[in-house]
């Protein structure tokens, strides 16, 4: 079996779906304690360490994790986008410090795993003019890896929700010639809520409140306030009435025939809310895993606004499951 670390693992989307790709899991890190308890409660095999990575990155990994270096298989994690110093003319890992990728960078030097998986947001290619990713590829480069990347659409890949995704793959390049990754194909078949909104094990949630209520009460599903009597809108939409573009996220409620939009780490976020299709409310918590593919039986951890934030942080476990499956065949193909 091949085995696989995970850093900034959070409540488990992306490690869940490395698991069923087939890989071992060997260790995961995570800051956050409610994260933690989520991981260790579902997965009690699990080696969960409760740190900050800064704590991990400086020690000796082949003895922490008891594997040598270039044994491990997968090295997998998305350290938070951060902006980086740019103090020479050939950028490399001095130049990333102070930043949570910086120990990412550190894990990929001193074990010289076969493959890293990468996961970011879209806006990496973007930030700080591209800069900010072009260093990270540079450092991965430098750490003796070939890089394939993709941005990816998580409905593609059997999930209910339009959620993009970064996904970085590196190859040890000792190993280029052997391991042939190639990016998983997009489903023929994009669900939508009607598919996973159904029967959805009872779960806490937080309601609006009655103000908010009565004017979702007048949307009907797949709207948003323009579809509301414009006086009630302004009153409620207030400075964000004279903000240019459509402001589309503002009082929006779903459909059962479309995906969710991006799940966010906060049940009512006024530019940005997601109104149950057919019940004047937003989703539970339940309902915001089955969005994210998570399986019923995975139960979170900690108070309701910390499992919401667990649940929109996740990277979505189908998609996660296409990526890494893609990698586990790359790295089975890649022994013979």
């Amino acid at each position: 079996m091949f085995t696989t670390i995970e850093l900034f693992a959070g409540a488990g989307g992306l490690a869940l779906g490395v698991e069923k790709a087939g890989f071992d899991t060997i260790g995961l890190i995570e800051w956050d304690k409610d994260a933690c308890d989520t991981l260790s409660k579902n997965r009690p095999n699990w080696k969960v360490i409760h740190d900050d990575i800064a704590n991990i990155s400086c020690q000796d990994l082949e003895k922490y994790f008891e594997i040598k270096k270039g044994e491990l298989d997968l090295l997998s994690g998305g350290a938070p986008c951060q902006a980086f110093s740019y103090a020479g003319k050939r950028l490399g890992l001095e130049d990333a410090r102070g930043t949570l990728f910086y120990h990412y960078a550190v894990f990929l030097e001193k074990l010289q795993p076969k493959m890293f998986l990468f996961e970011n947001v879209r806006g990496l290619l973007t930030h700080n003019g591209g800069k900010t990713y072009a260093t990270m590829l540079d450092i991965f480069e430098k750490a003796g890896y070939n890089i394939q990347k993709q941005v990816l659409n998580a409905w593609d890949y059997g999930v209910a929700q339009k959620r993009e995704r970064l996904i970085t793959i590196g190859i040890r390049k000792d190993l280029s010639k052997k391991i042939n990754f190639k990016f998983p194909e997009p489903h023929s078949y994009k669900p939508v809520l009607g598919d996973i909104l159904q029967n959805v094990p009872e779960s806490i949630g937080v309601p609006y409140g009655e103000n908010k209520r009565k004017l979702f009460d007048l949307v009907p599903p797949g709207g948003y306030w323009r579809d509301i009597d414009p006086k009630l809108a302004k009153e409620y939409m207030k400075g964000c009435w004279e903000m240019e573009g459509g402001r589309t996220g503002i009082l929006r409620r779903l459909s059962m025939d479309e995906p969710s939009l991006t799940v966010l780490t906060s049940p009512s976020q006024k530019q940005t809310e997601r109104c149950h299709p057919t019940e004047t409310r937003p989703f539970t918590v339940r309902e915001n895993a089955r969005c994210q593919s998570f399986p019923d039986e995975w139960e979170f951890c900690g108070n309701v606004m910390s499992q919401y934030k667990q649940v929109g942080n996740a990277v979505p476990v189908n998609l996660a499951y296409d990526v890494a499956k893609s990698i586990f065949d790359a790295l089975e193909k890649g022994k013979s």
